[in-house]
């Protein structure tokens, strides 16, 4: 089974999935939100073309790790979402992957327009990675 990250925002649901064997993150696509009902139909597609068992929620928390507004929706959403999927859904601390992200793509002289198109799919990726890595055996 594959593990499934998600940086949930405002107007985008970045997604990435995991290989196989749990190593590594690959981003895979940007959702662009529109109704609970549709992203999560969007979401179940992506859980049956690529097996996935479980979800990890990007939690934005605030750089003294309280956790504001913005991880609250967040926290909904990931309740939401076990229970619409029946599937664990598990919280990872996402602070800065979003800077991280922007960051790598401005050193690798991505246009303004195409990282606008990546950079959700590229911190859920990054989300997912450090979920993974904490968690390896």
């Amino acid at each position: 089974m594959r593990l499934m990250g998600l940086d949930y925002g405002d107007k985008t649901i970045g997604v990435a999935v995991s290989d196989e064997l749990g190593w590594t993150a690959q981003g895979l696509e940007v959702i662009r939100r529109t109704t609970a009902e549709r992203d999560t139909a969007r979401l179940r597609e992506i859980m049956a073309a690529y097996s996935v068992g479980e979800i990890v929620v990007g939690l934005p928390k605030n750089m003294n790790n309280t956790i504001g507004p913005r991880g609250e929706i967040c926290i909904a959403f990931a309740q939401s979402l076990h229970e619409t999927l029946q599937v664990p859904v598990h919280m990872w601390d996402e602070r800065l992957t979003t800077a991280s992200a922007q960051r790598t793509l401005l050193e690798a002289d991505v246009s303004r327009k195409k990282r606008k198109q990546v950079i959700d799919k590229m911190a859920a990726a990054l989300i997912l990675q450090g979920y993974m890595d904490a968690h390896s055996k």
